[in-house]
């Protein structure tokens, strides 16, 4: 079994756990050497003093805060470790968020927590049950190899996961990043929208990991046995050009075609896949005898308003709404049933 780099308590109220993490994820990445071109000879690192050009050992290397230039301040590894947070070596867990709230941006890396001792298992399983059904994840702060973490703590089905998160001045603002974002009050077309959401919805899949690999490595593989054997290297095609807008809606509604043409013979794409049925389909009771009264009329015509806005809005949207009339148990629906929800109360009302 492997062993946990990280070994301490989890803290839940008064209820303390004693825990190690370990890594959850290994690197298949294809790693080459650096060589002198026309050569094998490896090109290496070295560490060297940058005014006496000759090379310094690691354990005669300390770190050095530099104040102006050529002043530095000397700060020893013990020193750091005096000050280092959490020193005691215990995620504390402040408190506990909806898991939707939290922007995947902010995730960095992720660790499976393991129970230190058998006699531990029972109040782990307890912690994982309990994050599980409430949907949450565990905000707590980690001290680990001489740095201060934020970290989140949530629940998979058989084991607790601790992700690592960045401050949130470590995430940089879009508006500061991508020069032509659209402005807030830019609209998309109501048709164009309806036909991508209909594409999304033919193009719906569940999520199956298993389906996926590394194609790049394998073709990293696959060049570096051709030029051993001598063979031809065949490149890959060009990417396919950028949509015009003026043939948005054709390029959409053929894909839209396309996709459901290929579901319908039972060619999908990946495997996992299954149809969604249409966005925006809903039942309606059969019609009764007799005419509706004015009154009857206008509070329909009032709920098919109510809901098409309500299908114009994006999931994001959607949840911010459900939130805001109390809908129970938002965190786990999806964005028809969100839809079905405010209808609901919305009917209720």
């Amino acid at each position: 079994m492997a062993r946990p780099i990280w070994s301490g308590v989890l803290t839940f109220g008064l209820v303390t756990l004693p825990v190690g993490l370990y890594t959850a994820t290994e690197d298949h990445t294809v790693h080459f050497h650096q060589l002198q071109r026309g050569t094998s000879d490896r090109i290496r690192n070295k560490r060297v003093n940058e005014r006496t050009g000759k090379e310094v050992a690691a354990d005669r290397i300390v770190k050095g805060y530099e104040l102006d230039e050529g002043e530095y301040v000397v700060v020893e590894p013990e020193e750091l470790e005096e000050i280092a947070p959490g020193r005691s070596r215990v995620i504390d867990l402040a408190g506990f968020v909806d898991l939707h709230d939290v922007e995947p941006v902010y995730f960095d890396r992720t660790y499976y927590v393991g129970p230190r001792g058998e006699e531990y298992v029972k109040v782990y399983e307890l912690m994982r049950a309990a994050l599980d059904r409430a949907d949450k994840a565990g905000i707590a702060t980690l001290t680990m190899r001489g740095k201060e973490y934020l970290t989140a703590l949530r629940a998979q089905p058989t084991v607790l996961v601790l992700h690592t998160l960045h401050w949130a001045d470590e995430v940089r603002d879009p508006a500061d990043v991508v020069d032509l974002l659209p402005e807030r009050r830019t609209r998309a077309d109501s048709k164009e929208l309806r036909t991508a959401e209909q594409l999304i919805d033919a193009l719906s899949i569940d999520w199956d990991p298993r389906a996926y690999r590394d194609t790049y490595e394998e073709r990293v593989k696959r060049l570096v046995e051709a030029k051993r054997e001598g063979e031809e290297v065949v490149g890959e095609p060009e990417p396919p050009e950028a949509t015009n807008v003026i043939d948005l809606m054709e390029a959409l509604s053929r894909s839209v075609e396309q996709s459901r043409s290929r579901a319908g013979k039972g060619g999908c794409a990946k495997p996992g896949s299954r149809k969604q049925p249409a966005r925006g389909k809903r039942t309606t009771p059969a019609r009764q005898t007799g005419e509706a009264t004015p009154d009857k009329r206008a509070k329909q015509a009032k709920q098919a308003r109510a809901a098409e806005d309500l299908a114009s809005l994006s999931k994001t949207e959607l949840y911010e709404r459900a939130g805001a009339a109390g809908v129970p148990g938002r965190s786990k629906m999806n964005r028809e049933q969100l839809i079905e929800a405010l209808g609901r109360q919305g009917a209720a009302a």
